[in-house]
């Protein structure tokens, strides 16, 4: 199965899971599984929340920022991977000048 990311419309979420302004994402989703292309602009972040019924992996393809899981902030730019397992709490910051562009696939479980 192919997903085009480029036929699916960008949506626009203010504040998601409480965090700092928006999120622009295109999505894909089935019974068990999120699967988006994401962009945090300068400032924004993805609140803080629990995975209780599934696990996150993220893949950073453009900029820099950081994670917060368990108490502790990650920096993390382009090429690297954050792994959030079910059962934990993390958010995602991007604190740098440049869009945090990002891959994540959320697996129910």
């Amino acid at each position: 199965m192919i997903i085009d990311f480029n036929n699916i419309d960008e949506t626009v979420i203010p504040k998601f899971k409480g965090g700092e302004k928006s999120i622009a994402a295109k999505m894909y989703f089935d019974q068990t599984n999120r699967i988006l292309y994401g962009r945090l602009e300068s400032g924004a972040s993805i609140g803080l929340h629990t995975h209780d019924t599934s696990s996150e992996i993220i893949y950073f393809i453009n900029g820099k920022g950081k994670v917060l899981i368990d108490g502790e902030y990650e920096l993390v730019e382009a090429g690297m991977c954050h792994y959030c397992p079910k059962g934990y709490t993390h958010s995602l910051i991007n604190d740098s000048d440049d869009d945090l562009v990002f891959f994540a696939v959320v697996p129910e479980q």
